[in-house]
Formats: structure tokens, sequence, C-alpha cells
């Protein structure tokens, strides 16, 4: 097999050059082929030498396909070693995104000049860990402990004229990186400057208050996870003690995390989000169909959103209202979020402006007529969707993808309202549409193969994360938030307050709480498709009888200045009222329950149980296609924690014997709606995780 690393002379400059595709990824193959070209180096005629990558971007961090799998030799802190002790000045020439172990690569060289295109950075946070190979001990002696410490906590990366404002680059080129290079290493030659080693610079002395006042600042960022406090106290290693014992303390810390049930959650959804987008069945390459122009049917707030985010990916889109007024209500809250936009500087004047330009207004659906996709998005009406979808039958050209943005309702009931049931599907956006990630696509039982794999293809486009769903009352999320919060208001009503509730599912990990989350989105909402239901398929009364009371005295939640909280008219700020304990007793006491301490450990297993035994139903149903669709579903929905993995993976990692236990005991205690889901009961029976039994799938 051939070496992805080449290396060569150029004018008495050795050039090594990484070649493999997609990314140059650091493989055991291109660790292995440039240690073995730093060794030809140190023997030959080069005066220097150059490292730098084919393809669209330097080396963009570790081989994702070695993740979890034993480290082979050479061991890249070992390889990074032995590049920064080369007797010849060395320089990495950078460009695309220069991430993770690849950065640290390029900070292991004597010199580096980079694109001004480029960015650099740190995202090994993002998967429970921090820079492994010498990042917590060479960053800070460039760029200072507080700089630092910022950018390996952040994740995010940063532009080249910054990261030079930083020292971490020397130099910024626009055009033909590898002649600048090479030119840059002749330049440096010529000049006699000195091989100028990282480690060997002095660290800026900080006091030990400092290290106080970001420790209290990264927990409190981090919210449960640990890996910026475990890269905190690395940095601190390299300001106390010599370079080699920092490395030795880093290396330490990283296998801990990397071992850690927290960086195992965050590469599980790493590589869930990945597999999500991948349909059972579906070919790769599948027939696409061509989205140029996209209407949106309905202009309240989600609505709207859906329309920022097609016309922030370029996209022209029509947002069809009912009449004037409703129209000019709809686009008055899209300027307005646009203006928020570029008052918090995710865009510029300029940006907001262009893509504010794509979103035309009508209130005829004539209008539509040539989109190539149609986004129903207005309220919960079955009856009304089903109109719309008629409508939209007789006025929509043919080969239009017809979608509807229900968070419930049954997609081939609304299918079966047009004359082509094959071009329509779900596709369920979180609020706020233009923010929130997750985007639910729900395949209708006629929907063509071209339509999803369009639509899956489209998400990207729009920086969603899709997730495939079949059709249920729900769908995944919706579904799984039922039972929920089924256990938030029974908690409730048997003895919590909503403040404990709440309390303790944030201190376990959750964004929000699910009081605070029905606040946010309107205890309307739920009383309203209750009784769209039929009462046998309403559930425990109990559940919902504290939310019905207090919908009916007018507590609506955040928009009414009061629901399960108080809210400040003019800051917002939840405060906790003690009528709502009043009603909660009132309620108890009609209906027999005697009130009694819950910890926040029953509430905690109660709720994220009951959130475990319908995603196992779910699975076994074949509404999601594997467990990790679920996973995916709730970090990037629903606020579940990223680092303990989704539901599904939370399962697993406790064990599914004692899942199947305390819900067991659950039922015993509270009913039947607490049987275990079957998958749970075969799967503790044959001893297997869910994740073999999906590996088998």
């Amino acid at each position: 097999m051939n070496s992805p690393v080449s290396y060569e002379i150029v004018d008495s400059i050795g050039v090594i050059t990484v070649d493999n595709p997609p990314v140059n990824a650091l493989s055991h193959a291109v660790r292995e082929g440039i240690l073995d070209a730093i060794h030809v180096t140190k023997s030959d005629e080069s005066r220097a030498v150059v490292i730098l990558c084919a393809g669209r971007t330097f080396i963009a961090g570790a081989d994702i396909t070695e993740f979890g799998k034993p480290p082979l030799e050479p061991y890249l802190p070992d390889l990074l070693n032995e590049i920064e002790a080369s007797e010849k000045v060395v320089i990495a020439a950078l460009h695309g995104t220069v991430l993770g172990g690849g950065f640290e690569t390029a900070l292991a060289c004597h010199y580096r000049i980079a694109l001004d295109s480029a960015k650099v950075g740190f995202p090994e946070v993002k998967l429970g860990l921090f820079p492994g190979a010498g990042g917590t001990q060479r960053v800070p002696r460039l760029t200072g402990i507080e700089a630092a410490v910022e950018l390996m906590a952040s994740g995010n990366p940063i532009g080249a004229a910054q990261a030079a404002d930083l020292g971490l680059v020397d130099k910024v080129v626009s055009d033909d990186l590898r002649q600048a290079a090479l030119e840059y290493a002749a330049d440096l030659v010529a000049s006699g400057a000195p091989i100028r080693r990282t480690r060997d610079l002095d660290v800026e002395a900080v006091d030990d208050g400092v290290f106080v006042a970001m420790q209290a600042e990264l927990a409190k960022r981090a919210r449960g996870q640990i890996a910026p406090l475990k890269m905190l106290e690395a940095v601190k290693g390299a300001v106390t003690m010599p370079f080699e014992e920092g490395l030795l303390q880093e290396r330490a810390l990283f296998w801990e995390l990397m071992q850690g049930s927290q960086s195992r959650a965050l590469r599980h959804i790493f590589f869930a989000e990945r597999e999500a987008a991948k349909i059972k069945g579906l070919p790769r390459d599948a027939t696409r169909r061509e989205i140029q122009s996209v209407g949106i049917i309905g202009g309240g707030t989600m609505g709207g959103g859906i329309a920022m985010s097609f016309a922030n990916a370029g996209f022209a889109v029509t947002m069809l209202e009912i009449d004037d007024e409703a129209l000019e209500r709809g686009l008055s809250i899209i300027d307005r979020n646009y203006g928020g936009s570029v008052k918090r500087g995710k865009l510029s004047e300029d940006q907001a402006k262009t893509c504010r330009d794509r979103i035309a207004g009508a209130t005829d659906y004539a209008s539509l007529a040539d989109c190539d996709l149609v986004i129903e998005a207005v309220f919960e009406d079955p009856q009304l969707k089903k109109t719309i979808f008629a409508k939209l039958d007789g006025v929509c050209k043919d080969g239009a993808i017809l979608a509807t943005n229900t968070s419930y309702q049954d997609v081939d009931a609304i299918a079966a309202a047009t004359g082509r049931p094959q071009d329509v599907l779900g596709m369920h956006f979180f609020s706020p549409a233009h923010i929130m990630k997750l985007l639910e696509v729900v395949r209708g039982a006629k929907t063509a193969d071209d339509v999803l794999a369009t639509v899956m293809a489209l998400a990207k486009k729009i920086r969603k994360v899709p997730v495939m769903s079949g059709v249920c009352y729900g769908f995944i999320g919706n579904r799984m938030l039922g039972p929920y919060m089924r256990e938030g208001q029974l908690c409730l009503i048997e003895g919590s307050t909503p403040s404990d509730i709440d309390t303790a599912m944030q201190e376990w990990g959750m964004a929000m709480g699910p009081l605070s989350v029905g606040d946010l989105a309107g205890l309307d909402i739920g009383y309203k498709a209750r009784a769209a239901l039929p009462v046998e398929e309403r559930g425990d009364p109990k559940s919902y009888r504290v939310s019905d009371a207090l919908v009916e005295m007018g507590r609506l939640g955040q928009k009414s200045g009061a629901g399960f909280y108080s809210y400040d008219p003019e800051t917002r700020k939840k405060l906790s009222d003690p009528a709502v304990l009043e009603i909660v007793e009132r309620e108890a006491a009609a209906l027999g329950i005697e009130r009694r301490n819950i910890d926040a450990g029953e509430i905690v297993d109660r709720l994220i149980y009951a959130l475990v035994n319908e995603g196992l139903k779910i699975v076994e149903e074949g509404i999601a296609q594997r467990p990790g669709d679920i996973d995916v579903v709730y970090v990037y929905g629903y606020g579940f924690p990223a680092w303990r993995g989704g539901p599904m993976h939370y399962a697993d990692e406790v064990g599914l014997e004692k899942v199947l236990s305390r819900i067991n005991e659950f039922r015993q205690r509270f009913g039947d709606h607490w049987a275990p889901a079957p998958l749970l009961v075969q799967l503790v029976e044959e001893d297997l995780t869910l994740a073999e039994w999906a590996a088998r799938q």
C-alpha cells in the first residue's frame, strides 16, 4: 500500500506532503509517514523542512475510524516531540480547517504560515476530551493562559488573522501557500532564524486567583461536563511543572477522560448524528429532486423561522398568509429576528439584508405554483391541514414536494387529501426554527424514495440535523415527551413543587425542567391536543389535572405571564408562585392523593426511564430506524445533555437490567402504564445491550 505521506527536496527545502483524503486525518499511516520523513531529513541535504497537505485542508484532526481502538505507535505526542526536536527549521503550512491533533502538529513545528482563509482550533471538548498531544502545554506558552483556556474550552475555531494576533501563526498569506511556504523557509534559512521550540518558551505567570476564577466560570458554562475542568487542570500544569512533567500529567488526564462515560457518550452522539442521516435500504446516490424555491404556508413564529432557515441558506422563499394583515405581522417578526441577529453579531447588516430580500410575501395560493417545495406550518388542526393540502394539490406543479410541519398529526391522512401522496412527507422543525438544529423527517406510507432522499440532503443545506421517523402520534420526539411530561406532572400532584422537579432535572443535566418547558411552549397546546383525542387516549387524568386547571384559569405559561410559575412582566424572570401550590394541593385532595416528599433521585428516574421505555417501544415498532436516532432527536431537539449520550445510550450506560428492575418497581407502585417495553425484557433476558442489538439488525 502506498503511504499517504510523501517527501521530496525542492530547492534545498525538504517538503513533507500529507495526502490522506478527504481531510488528511491523522491515521496511523499518516503518523508513521510523517515520522519516517522527519527521520530522513536528519541526514539529507535539506536545509529546512515544510509540512503541508494536499487537498482542501491541512490535517483536520484525528482519524475518527480509530476512535475507541487501542492506539498504535507512533503515538501522536511522541511524533510531535520528534518534529519539535528536529535540528532543522520545520515550518507548518496551514490551509482549510486545522483542528485538534492537526493544530497540535502545527504547534510542534518551529514556525507556522497560513492562508488567510484558514481556521484553527481545538474541538476536542465537544467529544468530552481536550488536546492531549501537548496542546495544553504549548498553547499557553504562545498565547498566555487566559486566551489558551478560552480557545480550548469553547471548542470553536478562529481565523488565521486572529491566530496570528495571539501568536499561534507567524505569517499569513493570501495565495499559493506551497510557494509562499517554500519562500518563507528559504528566508528563515538565509536570515539564520533560530530553531524555535515552543516547549522552551516560558509561560506567563498568573496568580492562583486567576485559575480559581476560571474554574468557577468553566464549571458554570460546562453544566456538568468535566472535560473543560480537566483541561484547565492540565493548563495549570504548564505553569507549575516543567514541560515534560506537564506532558505526562496532560496525558494521564486525557486518558482518564477518554475512558470515562462522558466522552463515550459524546463520541456516541458524534457517530449517531452521522448514522441518522443514512436511510436503510436507500442508496447513497439515490435520485434527488432539484430544490431552488420554497413556499411556506403560515407566517407565525414557526413559519417565519422556517422561512429564515431557507433564506439563510440561499433559497428563494414565498411566505403565504391568510390576509395582508397577517402577512405584515409575519414579515415584521422576521424583520425583528434579523435585527436581533445583527445586534448579536451573528450576521452583518448586509448579510441580514441579503437574506431578508430572499423572502417574499403572498396571500394567494397561486403564488406557490412554481415552488419546488411547499411546507405547511399552520396550527395543529388536522382538518385545516387537509384542506390546505387539497388546495396545494390543485395549485402546485407536478413533482413539487409537499411537506407538513405538524408536530403530532397523521402524515398519511394529510397526504390522502391529495392525489399525489408520493410527494408528501413531514418536516417537523423545532422552535425557534431558524436556530434549533433538529429536523424530524417523517416518512409516510407512500412517500417516494426520491422525495425522502431530497429532503434528507436538503436538511444539511439548511444546517439542520435530520432524523427520519415513521408515522405515529407525535413521531419520535413528542411521542416520548408524553410519558416524560406525564411523570413530571404526577410527581407534582403526588408531592413535589414545580421548582423541585425542574431543579432535579436541570441538575441532572437537562437544559430546562419539564414544567418550565410547558410554560415556554404554552400549556394550552397540550390542553387543545388532549381535547382533540378520544377520552380513552388521553392518559391518566392525574397527569394533566393541574395543568388543565391552570389553563382554565388563564395561566397559559410565559405568554400570559403565568403558568406553573409567574413571570416578571419586565424581565420575564421566573418566580415560584404560592398560588400554584394551592391549586396542586386542591387537585390532589380532590383525587384523594396524600402528598409526600419525593427525592430528586426518584424524580429523575421516573422522568428519564419514562423516556427510555417509550423509546424502546419506538425502536421495536420501527418508527425510529435505530436507537442512536432517538438519542440524536433528544440531544438536538429536547435539551438532553449530550454528555449523557441520549436516552438510549444512557440506558446502556446504567445497565438494562437495572433499568428494567426500576421500571418494574414503578409498575408495582404506580400502575400498568409502567409496563416495560417488550424489547427491554428481551434484551435483559438475552444479556444484550441496545448497542449490541442494533449492530445485529
